[in-house]
């Protein structure tokens, strides 16, 4: 049980890890960007290419205002417009200035899933699906004319660079694309992994409210339902104990309800702990319940008896008032080939004859 526990808190944490990186990621992606064009300012300064590194000084500045425009809300969609136009813009303008083969407009192609991505996330209804295919034409249409231009017209500066130098600034800009698009991978499939857990502990919940009883957290008639059928299905013999809270409607009338569903919920955690691994407690009704044991009557009545004790034993505590209470269970034993509403009779039948002799005690017949 313990590990179990140990197992589903380390799941827990790693899930709010994931969620804490999806909330930042669009933090995370702006100012990954604004790093990159700050390498970028070096780079043209260092080839003297005056336009670019003015342009990248507005970037670096543009994407610092980005950075503080993620802080305020509703301003997602003119970050992703402003990044959109920028990478777009920028990636042209590198080319027309020195030239097709630097690897530049790697950028443009790149834009296309960001396009998807950031459409799906910001953008409601049918709507997403239209504008991201536009602004991927566009993106497209930008890399195509953009080469068709640099095909008829040298570039504005004609740098005079050796092979390897232009090989490892088309291979920073090729590596630079391939992380953007592995992150944009990553977090795709950490909010599919972030929602699917979600789905699972929404499902698990709404199983947990159809087959337990609100209150006490026992299994509800539904839920036992399928226990009886199940063990009516099973070789083996079983047994059926009906509990029922002494004097219960006078806990009520003396210190009302709340008192009352405290007194249920405590004996509840005692029956759940003496019959752990022993069968299953469920609430039959009102403050009846009914006890399903895979042991034989001999051990039931043992268990009963420890259950009867316990509760005899307990302080419940209401607001200031101490309150004692008491149980009598009646325990029938199930036999192949009966039918299980005669054994839950039988269980009742017991649990009114304790009643009549005396209460706070078990009965096996």
């Amino acid at each position: 049980m313990s590990i179990m526990k140990k197992t589903s808190e380390q799941e827990t944490g790693i899930l709010r890890f994931l969620m804490l990186i999806s909330d930042y990621k669009f933090h995370i992606m702006i100012y990954s960007i604004g790093v990159v064009h700050t390498m970028f300012l070096i780079l043209f300064a260092v080839l003297h290419v005056t336009p670019m590194v003015a342009f990248n000084i507005c970037s670096v500045l543009t994407y610092i205002i980005c950075g503080f425009m993620l802080r305020r809300p509703n301003q997602l969609f003119k970050v992703f417009f402003i990044t959109y136009l920028e990478i777009l813009l920028h990636s042209l303008a590198a080319a027309i200035c020195i030239g097709w083969q630097f690897g530049f407009t790697l950028y443009v192609l790149a834009l296309i899933p960001f396009c998807y991505y950031m459409c799906n996330n910001l953008v409601i209804g049918k709507k997403k699906y239209i504008l991201a295919t536009l602004f991927g034409f566009i993106a497209f249409a930008a890399y195509a004319g953009g080469r068709m231009v640099i095909l008829f017209r040298p570039p504005v500066y004609g740098l005079s660079l050796s092979p390897i130098s232009e090989f490892f600034i088309y291979m920073f800009n090729a590596v630079c694309t391939c992380i953007f698009m592995i992150v944009f991978s990553l977090i795709f499939l950490l909010e599919i992994h972030i929602s699917a857990n979600k789905l699972h502990m929404q499902n698990e919940l709404l199983e947990k409210l159809a087959n337990t009883d609100p209150l006490t957290g026992l299994y509800n008639r539904r839920s036992m339902q399928v226990f009886l059928d199940h063990a009516m299905n099973s070789p083996t013999d079983f047994c059926l104990s009906m509990c029922d809270i002494d004097d219960f409607k006078k806990v009520n009338d003396t210190y009302g309800h709340d008192a009352g569903d405290i007194v249920l919920k405590e004996i509840a955690e005692i029956m759940k702990q003496q019959m752990d691994g022993h069968g299953y407690v469920c609430r039959w009704g009102g403050e009846e319940i009914l006890i399903l044991s895979n042991v034989n009557p001999e051990q039931t009545r043992s268990i009963m008896e420890k259950i009867r004790r316990n509760v005899a034993n307990h302080i419940f505590i209401y607001g200031e008032k101490l309150i004692r209470c008491s149980i009598t269970i009646g325990i029938a034993a199930h036999r192949s080939g009966a039918v299980v509403e005669d054994t839950i009779s039988s269980a009742d039948y017991n649990l009114y004859h304790g009643k009549r002799n005396g209460k706070n005690q078990v009965v096996l017949s």
